[in-house]
C-alpha cells in the first residue's frame, strides 16, 4: 500500500530543500523531537495548544490524520498528505505553534530538532503496526498501563464521533474488536529507530534540595541576589543534575531564557 521515506526540517530558520522519496499514497509516519531531546511540553496547556494548532493546520492543508501521540519531548503523527505538501503542512504547524510557545515562555528560536527521518510504510500490515506503535508510546515509557489511560494520544479518538482523527481507514482494515485486541498486547515493533525511554524526572522537593546544596540558596529571592555569572554556573550544574528547565524557573525565579542552556 505505502512506500515512503521523507526528511523534513521544522523549527529552524529554513526548510531543507532536498529530494525526498515520495509515498505512492501520500501516507507518512513522522516524528518531531525536541532539540537535543529536551522537553517540549511542560503543562497541559502546551499539549492542548499543539493539538489545537494541529487541528487548524489540518483544516487548512486538507491532510488526513490517522494517529498522534504527544510525549514530553517528542511527537508522533501518522498522516496522509492532502491539498498541501508535507513541507507546507509542517511549516504551517511549526510557525503557528512556535510563535505561541515562544511568547508563553519568553524565549526565541526553534523548538523541535531540525531534521528527522520517517520510516517507509510499505503495506497495510505496517500501517497497523505503526498505528499501534504510536499509541503504545506512553505504555512502553511506563507513564500509563493502558493506551486508553493516556490523555494526549489519538487512541480514544477511535471511540468518539467528534475527533480530528480520521478513524475510518483503520476500522475498515481491522475493525474495532481487533483494534482493541492489538493495542492490549504490548508489541516489540521498532519504528524510526527511536528509543522511547522517558528519563525519570526529579520531584520539586528533590530538585529544591539539590539547588540548596549547590548554591546555598533556600529561596528564589536569595538566588536572584547572586551575581549573574555565578547564577549561570549554578544553572549549568542544575542541568547536569537532571533538574528540568521549568523546575529551575520555579525554584530560582529566573526566566525561561536564563534557565535554558544554549
Amino acid at each position: 500500500m505505502i512506500n515512503a521515506t521523507i526528511i523534513i526540517t521544522l523549527g529552524g530558520d529554513d526548510l531543507a530543500r532536498r529530494q525526498r522519496a515520495k509515498s505512492e499514497t501520500g501516507v507518512y509516519h513522522v516524528m518531531l523531537r525536541g532539540i537535543n531531546k529536551q522537553q517540549v511540553f511542560f503543562d497541559k496547556d502546551d499539549y492542548y495548544m499543539f493539538l489545537n494548532v494541529l487541528s487548524r493546520t489540518k483544516a487548512v492543508c486538507g491532510f488526513e490524520l490517522y494517529a498522534y501521540c504527544l510525549m514530553s519531548n517528542h511527537v508522533h503523527l501518522l498522516i496522509k498528505e492532502g491539498e498541501e505538501t508535507m513541507d507546507k503542512i509542517f511549516k504551517r504547524l511549526g510557525d503557528s505553534f512556535i510563535y505561541w510557545y515562544n511568547l508563553k515562555y519568553d524565549r526565541i528560536g526553534g523548538i523541535f530538532q531540525g531534521r528527522y527521518n520517517s520510516s517507509p510504510v510499505n503495506n497495510d500490515e505496517y500501517f497497523i503496526s505503526a498505528l499501534r506503535y504510536i499509541h503504545q508510546n506512553p505504555v512502553k515509557a511506563g507513564i500509563v498501563s493502558e493506551c486508553s489511560d493516556y490523555e494526549f494520544s489519538s487512541y480514544n479518538s477511535y471511540f468518539m464521533s467528534n475527533s480530528i482523527v480520521n478513524t475510518g481507514f483503520a476500522m475498515e482494515l481491522i475493525g474495532v474488536n481487533e483494534f482493541v485486541r492489538i493495542h492490549s498486547e504490548l508489541c516489540s515493533d521498532s519504528h524510526l529507530d527511536i528509543t522511547e525511554e522517558t528519563p525519570a524526572r526529579l520531584s520539586d522537593s528533590q530538585a529544591r534540595a539539590i539547588i540548596e546544596e549547590l548554591s546555598g540558596c533556600c529561596s528564589p529571592e536569595e538566588f536572584r541576589r547572586i551575581p549573574y555569572d555565578k547564577q549561570h554556573e549554578f544553572i549549568i550544574a542544575f542541568h547536569k543534575e537532571g533538574i528540568a528547565v521549568r523546575q529551575i524557573m520555579r525554584l530560582t525565579g529566573v526566566s525561561q531564557r536564563r534557565a535554558q542552556i544554549k
